[in-house]
């Protein structure tokens, strides 16, 4: 993921109270025994299944839907879903407005991110990120071919793989234009005729009383103090997951025309449920 798109305002600043402090404490250190629990037990069980299954995981996307629809409720955010999850083989995209769609799109989905490559040192997220299966790649186009065919290896292999076509993250009151990049993957001849690709719009609301965008990460924003925002606020919000029906890449005649539809119904999506 990435966090270089700018807002033409700049980020609310972070304020917090004696009683935000107390609820930092009392969701924090609940979350934290969570997350690192469950990836202490995902990381037990990958010993196991790795040399039984390989790429196949039967048992460890499970703990991390757990985990992840778990964090929400630690966090007191209400979580919704509409739409019906895509059975066909295909990959997932979305718009990105925060670290949370993280946890959002797993809660509801086995799926495994696709991610760029610097992400992979980050600490925190970086070792959830490997350790639950992320596909990472580099922005170079000497890799397009290798990075094509592990896209391939990983689709067939019955994966459901997730990216970010923004490309960047926003405040989570808009959407920006999709990338085409990755999308050409997805027209090689071994897959065009299998794939299907679901659209999937996040969508936050934001706590009552609260800006619109409060639960955004972009730009400069540092992931420590916005998760102390998040944990400290005394009312929370939702965030509500919409999926679009699957697009089957056959029907559309490049990737820029797969990517524009798929655009126009993450788009779509997302304002009319932040107008509603």
């Amino acid at each position: 993921m990435s966090i270089s798109w700018q807002s033409e305002e700049a980020p609310d600043p972070v304020r917090i109270t004696a009683l935000g402090w107390c609820l930092v404490l009392l969701r924090g250190v609940p979350l934290a025994l969570l997350v690192f629990g469950g990836l202490l037990l995902l990381l037990t069980v990958r010993l196991i299944e790795r040399p039984l299954f390989g790429l196949q995981r039967p048992v460890t996307p499970f703990i991390t839907q757990f985990v992840c629809r778990n964090a929400f409720r630690l966090m007191g955010i209400r979580y919704t879903t509409r739409g019906s999850l895509m059975r066909q083989r295909g990959p997932v995209v979305a718009n990105h407005s925060s670290w949370l769609d993280i946890f959002a799109l797993n809660a509801r989905k086995r799926i495994y991110f696709v991610s760029k490559a610097e992400v992979a040192g980050w600490p925190g997220i970086g070792w959830l990120a490997r350790a639950t299966g992320t596909v990472f790649i580099e922005r170079n186009p000497k890799k397009a071919r290798e990075q094509a065919d592990l896209f391939e290896q990983r689709l067939r292999a019955g994966h459901k793989l997730l990216f970010f076509p923004e490309g960047t993250s926003t405040d989570g009151l808009r959407v920006l234009p999709f990338k085409t990049t990755l999308f050409a993957a997805f027209f090689n001849d071994h897959l065009r005729d299998g794939l299907h690709v679901q659209p999937v719009s996040v969508v936050y609301h934001a706590p009552k009383g609260a800006p619109a965008r409060f639960y955004g990460w972009w730009g400069d924003m540092d992931f420590g103090p916005h998760l102390l925002k998040v944990l400290a606020a005394p009312r929370q919000g939702a965030v509500e997951l919409i999926y679009h029906p699957p697009l089957k890449v056959a029907d559309f005649q490049d990737r820029k025309a797969l990517a524009a539809r798929a655009e126009d119904l993450v788009r779509s999506g997302h304002q009319h449920a932040l107008q509603s």
